[in-house]
């Protein structure tokens, strides 16, 4: 494969050489793909040219001429974007080669020359072709059409120049030529021409039937002007009644053909012959297709549009109509893929016509037959209904501002797709209202377009459809209402039974208690209440778009609310005789009756009643589920109060079982965490505040604005606060504690990790062959049914011997492909290799399995040794030997095949009869177990070792050491004979003759004495025809024994760590453990279910290029080097597989380094990662294919045998046709390279290295969007700029067989279908993901990301995972999306990549397992799962795409399915490979983008109607899964903030002091535990036990527990509280003010040094600040909370906090490579200083000025709305705290504790800032002309100031931690107005202030700069710092001998010096 595809490269380019000058276009032979959009016409003249060029340089030459002369008819003017260049170039090429190629002329004239190279041309390659019909060459003869027509193009245009007449014989040849190119167009899977019959694909009768059943039209009525055409089908019908694009019914026609045949097969495994399609599998397709459509049409109250024909030969046609309708609608819909209601809608109208033109209808209004109402012209379709639709989801898109304006102000896909959710839509009537409500703007945009108010007064903008995400932290109760609820009520109770009686819980059953207990019914309905108004006030934008019903509900909801809070506590007033004083107060208004309990325990009753009813329908779902999807009018109205009606999320239930499962989940959760909350938190707490609150305090720090305020409430808000915050957020620790139970018994159930090591595997791989043919091969049912006698017998018998050898060649097959991906991989090395593989060809005479040598190994070594010392002790021996059942199986099959070698070597027949006898004794022998016995053993060494040397001789195999095997041959005689045998045993042979019969046996008798009479045993073996030797010919079976057999004898070392490579370990054992697992059987390849694979690209890596490979970063590390020391062992087997021993000679030739860069790239997250790892699914599949289909023969010579065979053989090629055939079926693999078009245009690298790609595996397809520039049509030919948008399918040119021809790698278009604007109006991914998706085939579709790998072994088990969509799991329904597990690969680079990698691993492992099952709320979180691709077709593709709603697109498409009655598995037995990110930065720049998309999802009317529609139960689990974790953390941080600021309360107001007695204040366990939970999730303890569960599980508990600690000492909590930080920094300000945004994070290998800037750009706002916020806190609490506190509680969690500000402040230059480095911190002093320095301004980018930077940080304020910018202020008001409570504790201040203080402060704050602004003004006034005078104001100020200090500090005893206090009072108060003044920017600037602020800003930045630098600099001293920090950051790499200090070091001078040369 790597040699010719490297001398493709090449030759090309050498070919060229002769015309060669630098710097013009059009060099390599990819100049014919550098050509602009709009003369996109001329590429393939140019294509043409070049390939001719070898052959005759002067008619490429003229090509080239016509090109440019075609180039400058297109576009004379030059208007188009590149065309001047372009063309500047290619004349400047014809000029320079217009006299050489003259001179090279042979006819007289161009014209001549051109018509016999046309001639030439067609003779050798059509005329040829054409005769020899082979099927291997369709793809040559397209290509031969192609070129023979471009050169008749040019041989006319050379004509009229020259004015002469063309011959009529060329005319001719040419009609036939350009009838062939219409017939031969590039295809993509199934070539449908006529002569492509014989092709093996085509030849399958399923293909054949549903072509045949699509060529059915009769009795369609063509239009009158209809021209017909050879092979029409019903899509060509559609086409022309419809519109549709000719591409786009190719590309669906192939579709359905396949589709079809797929399904076809699977019904009827067994095919007759005759083609005709089964009706099954017809109905099959089309009920997948249209469940989404009936169901709409039920829901809307509306009759389908599916009409059948009565007659029953005309209903199959009719249904392919029908299907072929909608795959054409949805092939061209472009975005409105993401619509699925709104095609629902185009459908239900278009298939209507289709109906009335079939039936034959009459128009009312013309009296002629019904016609569409948009058809006729090509394109029709697109330009009439796709592009109106379009048009409005582009006007909303733009008025997104790209997702900057608030998501109330424009609809997205969603709400667009809502509106086809009620009747209404039918509003817009077919043909479409143009006027319709739903293409409207909104008022305020019309005003703009129409300047007058007459038409806008009528019109409206349809508004939000049903829902409005709007910026709040509310969603987060309204969404998940039902738990909060749960969560206050149960707060309530236990805090009351807590608080009155004895505190037990029995307590609640004495009347009192449980009088008060029953007040939680208020409560409930207060949060009702709340709740329906929020829902009001929440969805108030949605009002335009909503039916009366809603509103309706919605007002009655707020009603019923309100009026239940009003009536119970009326009623519960009155429930008391003496009641506590809220009762006291209603009963004074409504009068002082009598009491009556019962009122109030029947509007309980009542107001339960919904309640009780929803219990009982929980418990039984599938009434829920009937009652949801039911549309009784009366049914309708009940549900219509419990929820509103909508498409979506109706019958979402599970079956019984499943919800037992995971209610007694969350039962038993909820009972723990309540029973802890309530003796570890609340109980112990309400002692402690009953104390509190009886205490008075007087004698206040500061001046206290409400001295009289009762029970110290105060202090009560500050020690409850935190507790209750812990309450809320504890579920989640909780939650982690049992997944990871429950996930640990989950995974142990399914047989994970049963082998876990190399050992493990060895002691079971005797079952592997058989767990193989269980698993990875399909049961032969031609073997299982043996009819009358025979089989009888064999059944009895055990098993046919031929199926025992089918068997084990099936696993070496299989077995052996395994380890030869690894050694393609290299991660074995040959010798490895080696020891792994089993014998492809069974040698039958062995009559035993051969195990693989690596089992065997140093096994007839130690044998021999036991044998040599044992003397004739024979049991002992034989129970020794026994005992390791390997070496039995070793001494056995080594006696086998060196028996099997002398035999097949010795030919002469005395030779013959000597060898035999001896063999039968031995034979006899061991039949009686005496062998032993007998024998001497201790001559066995020396006969092995001529063996062995026997062997040597044979693998040489040279003729002129006959004579050597001669005497070798002698030589073992001798020894046997003499030495092993014993003379009784020479004449007991002789007797045992004796015993013979008569004549015979005498005779016999005497050719034995003559046999072994010495003097003529000299004469045996040496006579010429006695041994064959050489052995000739040697046959690749004979080598592979001779190899195996030395390898047995001679490896002396114990095989016991092949493979040596961590990863190959891994692999190899968990795919041999996975076999235990349970999974579907296989079914054979041409039964399974097709799928295909789909990556979206964008512009990341493909493959390294050599100069990033060697590139050194400012360290000197290059990548190459990088990757060597992480892989050491895999570059040299990488060395040892290109047979070369040092980097240095790579670089002889091209190929080897290509070969370099691949397995670089192979190492890195490249796209030729990926693209080699999917493709091995194609492998697998041949493989599979050839196993299930080959005979006997083929089976036993093996796979290999039809790989290597020539063609010559013509059977073994149309097998290998066969195979490939299936695996085109069954497989396509789409890669979505969104910018190849314009990467080629710009003629970029990646473009190329793409279709190397392409090239390397030419069932690879690209679809990529084409932006071509449209020329107008009139004469002036000028480019009207506008740009018409194409998604193109394109393939490599297949490679033609021929391979005298010179090679051109070029691609090839499929199909180009056209789309109605640009593609990308949402989020990028699913955009580019859309525009594929209709290239893609079959029934499942995977999702890989461009981070992922694929490993052959795990291929091998697709078909077997893909049945799993046919078998319903848990009993309700069909799975829609297959969740798999993932390794990540990226672990290996450093430690942060590890910590990042095992977190990962665990979510998907231990995570996604516990979600899929019990919990049944698994999603789509990412890339390897497989979708049922039908059923996502039809309900709106793999992802969503709405602008920053939809930021983590995977996750909808989890919603998505399951809110439409899908179900998501998750499966253990296969894995797919994942990169992560490597580097702190790019992995806080990951977790701040998952943050962010959790914040939008918080928003997103997914989780509301998920939140809604789900019960209690299944509700919790989506939450705590979801949005929950996230708000979970930021709970966790807000704990800590309102602990510090409580503390800070208590503090300064002196109230800690004067209640320092109490037991509240002094020793708080509850407060101490709720700070533990606090600290618990900050240091990662969430992450950490599932993680260690897992690894637990996998790898053992003894690996798990030293990884833990191992991970403790490299700092992994440090890693995990810094990123709690970015987490909750995200989260909560996407949730505030939004400015979520898609963050590329680079997938690089980091070993490169961050900058100080950088990484402050990075983490100013969401760590240091907060740190310093919380340093500042710590810091006040040090200084004045001292005198009185236990010391150990104090101590503990002050640590922690400590821990999180050090870590806040400090990890990111922890983590920082080599951050430790003096030489680097100066460097990032003078950057950091320039940056800081810096003016911003317009373009002038963030990373270059610090006032760019700023800019740009507050960005999101200026889009956040009037209630964002209210928090910011609110929040920011905090910061003033510290001033009005530090000013009273200065010892100025001591003894005044008036309100005046506080105010001179403030007055000190203005006169600093006036004398800063002074300052600044004059400088810019008078600096210049008055500088002297400005100089002494300066120097006055500066002596002012220390004056005023002076005095201060002499008059009135100011001390030193006065002037601290002071800072620590000031600096938050200008921090707090700088945020304000940041929030009213535009007030602000308006008032002139911003200049200062700016300035202020600026200062704040430097102090926070220096306080963060000065440490790390001072650490920086100290060398040692800087080893230590490496060793940490490192350690794997370490592990492996990489030596940092010398790649950070001293490894630039080599590499310099190399570049040098």
């Amino acid at each position: 494969m790597s040699s010719s595809r490297g001398s493709d490269q090449s030759q090309p380019q050498r070919r060229i050489t002769r015309t060669q000058t630098a710097g013009n276009l059009g060099e390599t032979a990819f100049d014919s793909e550098v050509v602009p959009s709009s003369l996109s016409e001329i590429a393939p003249i140019l294509r043409v040219a070049n390939e001719v060029e070898s052959s005759n340089p002067r008619v490429a030459y003229l090509c080239r001429f016509y090109a440019f002369e075609k180039a400058h008819r297109l576009d004379p003017t030059s208007s188009g974007r590149g065309v001047r260049q372009f063309k500047t170039a290619l004349l400047q090429r014809l000029e320079r080669e217009n006299d050489p190629t003259l001179q090279g002329r042979v006819k007289k004239s161009d014209a001549r020359e051109m018509q016999s190279f046309y001639q030439h041309y067609y003779k050798k390659y059509i005329q040829a072709l054409t005769s020899a019909a082979d099927r291997a060459d369709r793809a040559q003869l397209t290509k031969a059409y192609q070129t023979a027509n471009v050169l008749f193009e040019v041989l006319k245009a050379v004509n009229t120049t020259q004015a002469i007449e063309l011959d009529r014989e060329i005319v001719e040849t040419q009609n036939k030529v350009a009838e062939q190119t219409q017939i031969l167009v590039p295809y993509n899977i199934l070539p449908l021409d006529p002569d492509s019959a014989n092709q093996a694909i085509m030849r399958y009768p399923e293909i054949q039937a549903a072509v045949y059943a699509l060529r059915n039209t009769r009795g369609l009525p063509w239009p009158k002007d209809h021209k017909r055409k050879k092979d029409e089908d019903i899509l060509d019908w559609l086409q022309e009644m419809f519109g549709f694009q000719k591409d786009n019914v190719a590309n669906q026609r192939e579709h359905l053909i396949l589709l079809l045949a797929n399904v076809h097969i699977r019904q009827f495994p067994k095919p007759d012959q005759q083609p005709k399609l089964d009706d099954h599998a017809l109905t099959e397709v089309m009920k997948k297709l249209f469940k989404n459509y009936k169901k709409w049409c039920k829901y809307l109250d509306r009759k389908s549009s599916l009409w059948l024909p009565t007659i029953q030969q005309e209903v199959q046609q009719r249904k392919l109509l029908y299907m072929g309708l909608y795959l054409l609608i949805w092939g061209e819909a472009a975005n409105l893929r993401f619509m699925p209601e709104c095609l629902c809608y185009i459908y239900h109208n278009m298939a209507f016509e289709l109906y009335g033109m079939l039936a034959g209808n009459v128009s009312p209004m013309t009296g002629e037959n019904v016609k569409p109402a948009y058809g006729g012209e090509e394109e029709a379709f697109l330009n009439k209904v796709v592009t109106p639709i379009y048009e409005v989801i582009q006007r909303e898109a733009l008025r997104s501002k790209r997702g900057k304006s608030k998501h109330s102000q424009w609809r997205n896909y969603d709400d667009l797709n809502e509106y086809f959710w009620s009747v209404d839509c039918f509003r817009l009537g077919w043909p479409m209202r143009a006027d319709d409500y739903f293409f409207c703007l909104p008022i305020e945009q019309l005003h703009e377009k129409n300047g007058d108010n007459k038409t806008a007064t009528r019109e409206r903008w349809v508004g939000k459809v049903n829902f409005v995400e709007i910026r709040s932290f509310w969603h987060v109760f309204r969404s998940f209402d039902r738990m909060w609820s749960f969560f206050i009520l149960c707060l309530q109770a236990m805090i009351i039974i807590a608080w009155n009686g004895s505190g037990q819980p029995s307590s609640i059953f004495s009347a009192g208690v449980f009088k008060k207990v029953l007040s939680v019914f208020i409560t409930a309905a207060i949060l009702k209440l709340g709740q329906a108004v929020l829902d009001v006030i929440l969805s108030w934008k949605a009002q335009q778009s909503m039916s009366f019903h809603v509103k309706l509900r919605y007002i009655l909801k707020v009603v019923s609310a309100a009026a239940w809070v009003i009536v119970l506590p009326v009623t519960y007033a009155y429930t008391w005789e003496n009641p506590p004083g809220f009762a006291q107060t209603i009963k004074s208004w409504f009068g002082n009756t009598s009491n009556s309990p019962s009122l109030f325990i029947l509007a309980v009753v009542i107001y339960l009643s919904p309640n009780m009813l929803a219990a009982i329908l929980f418990l039984f779902p599938f009434v829920r589920r009937y009652l949801e999807r039911s549309h009784y009018k009366i049914l309708m109205l009940m549900m219509w109060w419990s929820q509103p009606r909508l498409y979506v999320g109706r019958g979402m239930h599970e079956s019984m079982f499943s919800l037992f499962k995971y209610t007694m989940f969350w039962v038993l959760l909820i009972i723990t965490k309540l029973a802890f909350s309530y003796y570890i938190e609340i109980k112990p707490l309400v002692g402690p505040t009953k104390a509190v609150m009886s205490v008075r305090v007087t004698n206040f720090q500061w001046h206290e604005f409400f001295p009289r305020a009762k029970n110290n409430i105060g202090v009560v808000i500050a020690l409850w606060a935190p507790i209750i915050l812990v309450y809320f957020m504890d579920t989640q620790i909780w939650y982690a504690i049992f997944s990871t139970l429950f996930g640990g018994i989950y995974g142990a159930f399914r047989r994970l990790g049963e082998i876990r090591t190399l050992g493990m595997l060895r002691s079971r791989f005797e079952s592997l062959p058989g767990a193989f043919n269980a698993c990875l091969i399909p049961e032969d049912k031609s073997e299982r049914k043996k009819k009358g006698v025979r089989g009888f017998f064999s059944r009895s018998f055990g098993q046919p011997p031929s199926n025992k050898e089918k068997e084990a060649a099936k696993f070496a097959q299989l077995w052996n492909k395994i380890i030869s991906s690894f050694r393609e991989e290299d991660l074995i090395s040959n010798k490895e290799m080696n020891l792994l593989l089993v014998p492809y060809w069974a040698d039958r005479d062995l009559e035993q399995i051969q195990w693989p040598p690596f089992l065997l190994a140093s096994k007839i070594p130690i044998a021999l040794d036991m044998a040599k010392d044992s003397d004739s002790r024979d049991k002992e021996l034989q129970k020794r030997i026994e005992a390791d059942p390997y070496m039995f199986w070793a001494i056995r099959e080594c006696y086998a095949s060196f028996r099997s070698i002398i035999r097949f070597l010795v030919e002469g027949p005395r030779e013959k009869k000597v060898i035999e006898d001896i063999f039968s004794e031995v034979e006899r022998h061991i039949k009686d177990g005496n062998l032993i016995k007998t024998y001497k053993m201790s001559a066995l060494p020396s006969l092995y070792d001529h063996i062995v040397k026997l062997i040597k001789f044979l693998l040489e195999n040279k003729p002129e050491e006959r004579g050597q095997v001669v005497l070798c041959f002698q030589d073992m005689l001798e020894i046997v004979t003499k030495d092993i045998m014993t003379e009784g045993e020479i004449s007991s042979l002789v007797e045992s003759i004796h015993g013979g019969s008569g004549h015979d046996g005498m005779i016999l008798l005497d050719a034995h004495y003559q046999s072994f009479d010495q003097k003529k045993l000299d004469q045996l073996f040496a006579s010429s025809g006695a041994i064959k030797f050489p052995v000739t010919p040697v046959t690749e079976a004979w080598r592979e024994k001779i190899n195996r057999l030395y390898l047995l004898l001679t490896t002396k070392e114990s095989a016991m760590d092949v493979p040596s490579n961590l990863e190959a370990r891994r692999r190899i054992s968990f795919f041999s453990n996975s076999l235990f697992m349970d999974m579907p059987t296989a079914p054979k390849v041409r039964n399974m279910l097709s799928f295909s694979v789909l990556t979206p690209y964008y512009t990341e890596e493909v493959l390294f290029s050599l100069q990033e490979l060697e590139e050194p970063n400012e360290d000197g590390v290059s990548i190459l080097f990088y990757l060597q020391k992480i892989f050491p062992d895999e570059w040299n087997n990488f060395l040892e597989r290109v047979k070369r021993n040092s980097e240095e000679e790579l670089k002889e030739s091209p190929e080897l380094e290509e070969q370099l860069r691949l397995w670089a790239s192979y190492r890195g997250q490249t796209l030729t990662r990926t693209v080699r790892g999917m493709m091995y699914y194609r492998e697998a599949l041949e493989l599979q294919a050839f196993l299930d289909m080959a005979k006997h023969e083929d089976l036993m010579e093996g796979y290999k045998a039809i790989e290597l065979s020539t063609d010559d053989n013509k059977e073994d090629r149309s097998l290998k046709a066969q195979c490939e055939a299936v695996a085109d079926m069954k497989f396509t693999f789409v890669v979505s390279c969104q910018q190849y078009g314009i990467q080629k245009r710009s003629g970029e690298q990646r473009a190329q290295d793409i279709l190397r790609l392409m090239t390397t595996y030419p069932s690879l397809r690209v679809a990529y969007i084409d932006e071509v520039e449209q020329r107008s049509e009139d004469r002036s030919k000028k480019l009207n700029g506008k740009v018409n948008y194409f998604s193109v399918l394109v393939r490599a040119v297949p490679k033609s067989s021929d391979s005298s021809e010179p090679v051109q790698n070029l691609d090839q278009e499929i199909y180009r279908i056209k789309l109605p604007g640009p593609a990308i109006l949402g989020e990028g991914k699913p955009e580019n993901q859309n525009h594929a998706i209709i290239f893609t085939r079959g029934e499942g579709l995977q999702t890989i990301d461009m981070n992922q790998d694929n490993y052959m072994e795990e291929a091998l088990k697709m078909r077997n995972l893909l049945q799993e969509f046919l078998k319903k799991h848990s009993g309700v329904r069909f799975p829609t999306i297959l969740g798999l597990r993932e390794h990540i690969f990226t672990g290996s680079v450093s430690s942060l990549a590890w910590f990042m990698s095992n977190q990962e691993t665990s979510f998907v492992t231990i995570g996604q397992r516990l979600l899929a099952n019990p919990l049944k709320v698994r999603f789509h979180y990412g890339h390897p799962d497989v979708f049922d691709r039908l059923f996502h077709l039809t309900r709106g593709g793999v992802s969503k795409a709405s602008k920053v709603i939809n930021l983590s697109e995977d996750i909808f498409a989890g919603f998505n399915s399951t809110l439409r009655e899908g179900n998501v598995t998750h499966h253990e037995y296969i894995q797919v490979g994942k990169g992560r990110d490597v580097g702190l930065n790019q992995i806080s720049m990951f977790e701040a983008k998952i943050a962010n998309g959790n914040g939008e999802l918080t928003l997103s009317r997914d989780i509301y109607r998920l939140g809604h529609r789900f019960d209690f139960f299944r509700m919790l689990s989506c939450y705590f899964t979801t949005v929950g974790f996230y708000f979970s953390t930021l709970v966790t941080v807000l704990t800590v903030y309102v602990f510090l600021y409580g503390r800070l309360y208590l503090v300064l107001s002196g109230l800690e002091e004067g209640l320092s007695k109490q037991p509240a204040i002094r020793d708080n366990k509850p407060l101490q535990v709720a700070l533990a939970s606090q600290s618990f999730v900050q240091i990662g303890f969430l992450m950490a036990l599932p993680m260690l569960m897992e690894i637990g599980l996998e790898r053992g508990f003894r690996t798990a527990l030293s990884e833990f600690i191992l991970m403790q000492l490299q700092l992994a909590p440090v890693f995990f509280t810094f990123s709690l930080g970015t987490k909750t920094h995200y989260y909560g300000r996407t949730l505030l003010h939004g400015g979520a945004k898609y963050r590329p994070t680079g997938r690089g290998f980091v070993v490169f040094h961050a900058k100080f800037a950088e990484n402050y750009r990075l983490y100013s706002r969401s760590h240091f600040v907060k740190g310093i916020e919380m340093m500042i806190l710590l810091l006040v609490y040090q200084i004045f909370g001292h005198t009185y506190r236990s010391t150990v509680a104090y101590v503990l969690i002050t640590v922690s906090l400590w821990f999180m500000v050090g870590t806040w402040l400090f990890a990111p230059f922890l983590f920082n490579p080599s951050g430790f480095e003096w030489q680097k911190i100066v460097d990032d002093w003078t950057d950091w200083n320039k940056w800081i320095n810096n003016r911003g301004g317009i373009g002038v980018p963030p990373e270059k000025s610090w006032e760019s930077w700023w800019e740009e940080e507050q960005d999101h304020l200026q889009y956040s709305g009037k209630r964002g910018i209210i928090a910011e202020i609110l929040l920011a008001l905090r910061f003033f705290i510290y001033q009005y409570g530090l000013v009273y504790h200065l010892n100025i201040t001591k003894n005044t504790k008036s309100f005046l203080v506080y105010g001179a402060s403030w007055l000190v704050i203005v006169l600093i800032l006036f004398v800063m602004k002074t300052v600044s003004v004059g400088r810019r006034k008078f600096s210049a002309s008055y500088q002297l005078v400005f100089r002494l104001i300066k120097g006055l100020i500066f002596l002012t100031f220390v004056s005023i200090l002076v005095t201060l500090i002499a008059l009135p005893h100011m001390t030193i931690q006065d002037i601290v206090v002071c800072i620590l009072a000031f600096m938050p108060t200008g921090w707090g107005m700088l945020l304000i003044a940041q929030a009213l920017k535009p007030l602000v600037k308006k008032a002139g202030f911003w200049g200062s602020i700016q300035t202020l800003a600026r200062g704040y930045e430097l102090v926070m700069g220096l306080l963060l630098f000065t440490p790390v600099a001072f650490l920086a001293w100290f060398p040692f710092v800087s080893e230590f920090q490496t060793r940490m950051l490192f350690n794997q790499a370490f592990s492996r001998g990489l030596q940092i200090s010398r790649i950070l070091g001293g490894h630039r001078k080599d590499r310099t010096s190399r570049h040098k040369e």
